[in-house]
């Protein structure tokens, strides 16, 4: 399937869009291995180091919202696209483009956010702990 620029809707081709799933694994594997880590160095429920975890599960849920979405959070925001080879980065160049390409990429930031927000709650609530 060829990808075209479309403002607000695409602005990431397979190469880029293969590169956020793996940021977005990345991140998973990132998230649970810090869990598993708090957990063994005594975190118990309700400890607020667990809000750690948002951190990195943040950005596993913008990985996977790019990838999903076919648009890149901070091409969005600076104003170009890459539908090719990863490096061949391409200018938006016409105002109302930019600004839908802006409001996307916010929109994207603030969905991984409350995504990784909601987990880290889940988690600091999680009744695991190794003590007791």
């Amino acid at each position: 399937m060829e990808l075209t620029y479309a403002p607000g809707a695409c602005n990431i081709g397979a190469d880029e869009i293969a590169r956020r799933r793996k940021a977005a694994v990345a991140g998973l594997v990132a998230s649970i291995g810090l869990a598993v880590a708090l957990i063994a160095f005594g975190s118990a429920p309700g400890d607020f180091t667990r809000l750690l975890v948002a951190l990195p599960l943040t950005g596993a849920a913008i990985g996977w919202i790019q990838a999903r979405r076919r648009f890149c959070m901070a091409y969005g925001l600076a104003g170009t696209f890459n539908l090719g080879k990863i490096g061949e980065m391409s200018r938006v160049s016409d105002q109302a483009a930019l600004a839908a390409d802006r409001r996307t990429a916010l929109v994207i930031a603030a969905q991984g956010l409350a995504l990784g927000v909601c987990g880290a709650l889940l988690f600091l609530a999680l009744p695991i702990s190794l003590t007791n």
